[in-house]
């Protein structure tokens, strides 16, 4: 996990750790996370830290079952807001 400090709040940016490094594609659709790793690598965050991290936050960007889940597990976001790639949930939030 990674937190972004902005001028118009925080981004929370985390990735299941064997994520970090793929270039996922479906259709037109990619999700390079091997040029834009070091927008996801920070610290190694338990659900726990990444709850408390996402409070707050201004915007998310999550990628990976685990950390999708925590979001989903907290009501931060419905299912039906999560788009799929490789079958590899991801969703962007923004509150800004």
């Amino acid at each position: 996990m990674k937190v972004h400090e902005h001028t118009r709040g925080k981004i929370i940016a985390a990735c299941d750790r064997g994520l970090v490094g793929k270039v996922l594609h479906e259709g037109d659709a990619v999700l390079d996370l091997k040029e834009y790793a070091s927008f996801y690598k920070g610290e190694p965050a338990e659900e726990a830290d990444l709850l408390k991290a996402m409070r707050g936050a201004s915007s998310l960007n999550l990628v990976g079952e685990k950390a999708v889940s925590v979001a989903l597990e907290q009501g931060i976001l419905e299912q039906n807001d999560v788009k799929y790639i490789n079958g590899v949930p991801h969703i962007q939030i923004y509150r800004i």
